[in-house]
């Protein structure tokens, strides 16, 4: 549990360049510019660094996916449009330590020979806009960034871009559309950015956890960072608890640690509640329930228990939550956000929300449950881009789960979690 992305955080003014110099900060800078790129990218490969942004692609080789000597200038973009609900990692760590972030970066860059990388922060967020702005001049009349950065031979120059506030410019290709100007929308694939993405170029995006991870490898090294985590999922990572949780917050941990065990740092469920369900990823990700609490929190051993990492953003509720009015809410964030470019997506999630809203008033047909299932099948797999995927994930799992609940609407012709409607349906389940 030794802090290494949150080991500043506590400091006074924790974001300042000094602050950052006392920490070992951009002395993995000075190691990477000394070896050559490909060495860089050897090294984090052998660290087995996965993408923190969802996914877990290994980081190095997308690095290594890169074409080398096509003549091209090349691109490192930072997605920092942290738009995923509960997840909120990001923007703690680009406040508290941004220089950890310009770091990576930099030496990023270095390892894909790209001279321009860019930070696409969501617009909302100005108090992060204005620290990161400040950082990079603070690191560019340092010489970190620049002409010659530190005397090696390599220049960079970072522009931190503000985001329109769009849920969909999280995807990598919508994301870079929107840095070129036009509205965001996902791209068809192939080609893929490594090849064909910022301005047609070849072009690396990484999450901000991601990048911000790689100094620490550089100054420690591939088999210190293998030492936490599993093997598969090596490494630390950020995790986010919120929602009915006594002390709500980042839990900097390894890869592989259980619900159970940072609920225990976390103070557990309030007092005098229980655990009824949790999203592991946030709330594109298949929800779990409190058998759940044990499984390791990593790629493979979420996967196993039917869900996905995602972002990490562990969002908790106690058994006084309506599962079916939060599933509810969450649609209704998809299809305000769907962009409207392929029908699955844009008329499905219309539709699922439409059927959500009878179903939690306890006035839908009773079909209608089966329907809900059916319109998710038409979406799940058959939308541009993953957001139809992520529309029907907490559906389809709470369904699995909590059918009864839904059936429950159904049979009261009203939502059970009324305080005057919450004990008939606490004795019913009794009966059941």
């Amino acid at each position: 549990m030794t802090p290494v992305l949150t080991r500043t955080w506590d400091e006074p003014e924790s974001w300042t360049l000094e602050t950052y110099r006392r920490h070992d900060g951009y002395r993995a800078l000075a190691t990477a510019l000394a070896m050559p790129p490909d060495d860089v990218i050897a090294a984090v490969k052998a660290a087995g660094l996965r993408g923190r942004g969802g996914a877990g692609f290994p980081t190095g080789v997308k690095w290594g996916y890169i074409p080398q000597g096509d003549g091209k200038p090349h691109y490192l973009v930072v997605n920092a449009d942290e738009s995923e609900p509960g997840t909120c990692k990001d923007v703690p760590l680009m406040m508290a330590c941004p220089h950890e972030l310009i770091e990576g970066v930099v030496i990023a860059a270095y390892a894909i020979r790209a001279r321009q990388a860019f930070i696409y922060v969501r617009g909302e967020v100005a108090p992060v806009l204005r620290r990161l702005h400040a950082a990079v001049a603070e690191a560019a009349a340092a010489g970190y960034l620049g002409e010659d950065i530190l005397g090696s031979g390599f220049s960079l120059d970072v522009v931190v871009h503000a985001g329109a506030g769009a849920y969909i410019c999280g995807e990598e290709t919508a994301l870079l559309d929107s840095l070129e100007g036009r509205r965001g929308q996902p791209r068809l694939r192939p080609p893929f950015p490594a090849t064909a993405g910022l301005y047609a170029c070849p072009t690396v995006v990484n999450n901000v956890e991601t990048i911000a991870s790689v100094p620490a490898i550089l100054r420690e090294g591939a088999a210190w960072f293998r030492s936490m985590g599993t093997e598969k999922s090596p490494g630390f990572t950020l995790y986010s608890l919120s929602g009915h949780v006594a002390r709500p917050g980042q839990y900097e941990a390894p890869l592989g640690t259980t619900l159970r065990d940072l609920l225990t740092r976390a103070g557990g469920v309030r007092d005098g509640h229980r655990l009824k369900f949790w999203t592991p990823g946030g709330s594109s990700t298949p929800i779990l329930t409190a058998e759940h609490l044990d499984i390791p929190l990593d790629y493979e051993g979420v996967a196993a228990a039917g869900s996905m990492l995602g972002t990490k953003a562990l969002q908790i509720f106690d058994e006084t939550t309506c599962v079916v009015r939060a599933v509810l809410r969450w649609s209704e964030f998809y299809a305000h956000e769907s962009c409207g470019k392929c029908t699955p997506c844009r008329e499905g999630t219309f539709w699922l929300t439409r059927i959500l809203e009878e179903l939690e008033r306890g006035t839908a047909g009773v079909d209608d449950l089966d329907k809900l299932l059916d319109v998710c099948d038409s979406v799940a797999g058959r939308s541009f881009c993953a957001l139809g995927d992520a529309a029907t994930s907490p559906i389809v799992s709470s369904v699995a789960h909590f059918r009864d609940e839904y059936l429950a609407h159904l049979r009261l012709g009203a939502c059970p979690f009324p305080p005057e409607r919450s004990a008939l349906f606490a004795d019913e389940g009794a009966r059941r």
